[in-house]
């Protein structure tokens, strides 16, 4: 179990337990207690685990970035992971609980602020290419400080890091990927399984799901186009969808929120809202995957709404077909980060919890000793 300091608002510092379980220091189910340096769990003192902390900076690409090795203490060699951020602006270095829960088991862990958060210089960006530099530079500062004292080495990836540290794996000498709740489709592919996602969840049929092809095609001629071309089309598209109910609430990545601009605010304003991070809008995961001679972990949330698993399954599959070290597991009934969910009586899902078994899979196939069972997780064949 691991404690952290308080995030997003938060007076209480945060548990985050092995098993999943999570929730405030102190709150009303009283699972956690924290008096002085001494943590009880149901009452009962819990023992420190000790943990040697170094931070550190790095050099990738013209810019320095702030990074932190954490080291479990009294292990000779434990294998080195480090931590692939996804799309948040948040200082991973100074907020981010998962590196504990990872060296709770025994893993020495690197984790570094993403360029332009944190303590890292330059400017966010969302551009693979880049953000794979940076993280074949962490693991190459990682090894470097750890020196004669880890077994194996290697990446694991969270939601975006699902693009970015595979192909940071082919730039570096790292032993393993591990990759939690990622895409192997494209963005433009996630936006619109976003889209269809939502539909079947509201109950639309198939004329709905045929109109949101038509809008997902318009809409990644603009965005890949870097808004040089297709206007016209979705203004057609706009005239044609009319007032249908599904035009106010289908969201998707983008695509919503352009359908209902107008076309004189896209035509002014679209690039800088929609296209203005770096995006590689068809980015070929697969190809990168295939580049790749070394095991890799995909593990899928069953009912992912923000990056559905329809087209990674189909080619994750394939590619475990053609031969290529991918253990697949599966946890049903979870959204994006592998939370479990109850769901609101306006649909909407509120995340209860990390799917037990998770956070376990992820240490035991870091130092590659996978054995389970992990909850509820499937092994995909």
């Amino acid at each position: 179990m691991v404690i952290a300091p308080p995030a997003n608002g938060a007076t209480d510092s945060r548990y985050l337990f092995v098993d999943g379980r999570r929730g405030q220091v102190g709150d009303a189910a009283g699972h956690v207690t924290c008096e002085g340096d001494i943590v009880a769990v149901a009452g009962k003192p819990w023992s420190k685990i000790g943990l040697t902390e170094t931070l550190t900076t790095f050099a990738s690409d013209g810019a320095t970035l702030r990074g932190k090795l954490i080291e479990p203490v009294g292990k000779e060699r434990q294998p080195l992971v480090v931590m692939v951020h996804g799309s948040e602006r948040t200082s991973a270095v100074a907020t981010s609980i998962y590196p504990y829960v990872l060296a709770a088991q025994g893993i020495t862990v690197f984790v570094y602020d993403k360029r332009g958060t944190g303590g890292s210089e330059g400017e966010y960006t969302q551009n693979f290419e880049l953000l794979a530099d940076d993280a074949a530079a962490a693991l190459g500062a990682a090894q470097g400080m750890t020196a004669g004292r880890f077994t194996r080495s290697g990446y694991y990836g969270g939601s975006q890091g699902g693009w970015v540290a595979p192909l940071a794996a082919t730039r570096s000498r790292a032993d393993f990927v591990a990759i939690g709740f990622g895409l192997v489709a494209t963005p433009i592919e996630e936006d619109r399984e976003q889209m269809i996602s939502e539909a079947r969840a509201a109950n639309y049929g198939p004329a709905v799901i045929a109109d949101l092809d038509r809008l997902s095609r318009a809409t990644d001629t603009l965005v890949s186009s870097h808004f040089a071309r297709g206007y016209e089309e979705l203004e057609r598209l706009r005239h044609s969808f009319g007032d249908q109910p599904w035009v106010k609430t289908i969201n998707g990545e983008y695509s919503g929120d352009m359908l209902r601009a107008t076309d004189a605010d896209l035509r002014r304003v679209g690039q800088a809202r929609f296209d203005n991070l770096e995006l590689i809008w068809h980015y070929d995961a697969a190809a990168t995957l295939r580049k790749l001679t070394i095991p890799v972990l995909w593990v899928l949330a069953g009912e992912d709404r923000e990056a559905p698993i329809e087209t990674t399954q189909k080619v994750l599959s394939g590619l475990a077909q053609s031969g290529k070290r991918i253990d697949r597991y599966l946890f049903p009934n979870t959204d994006h980060g592998m939370v479990e969910f109850t769901i609101l009586p306006d649909g909407s899902r509120k995340s209860t919890r990390i799917t037990d078994g998770y956070l376990r899979l992820l240490g035991d196939w870091i130092k590659g000793v996978p054995g389970g069972p992990y909850g509820r997780a499937q092994r995909l064949k």
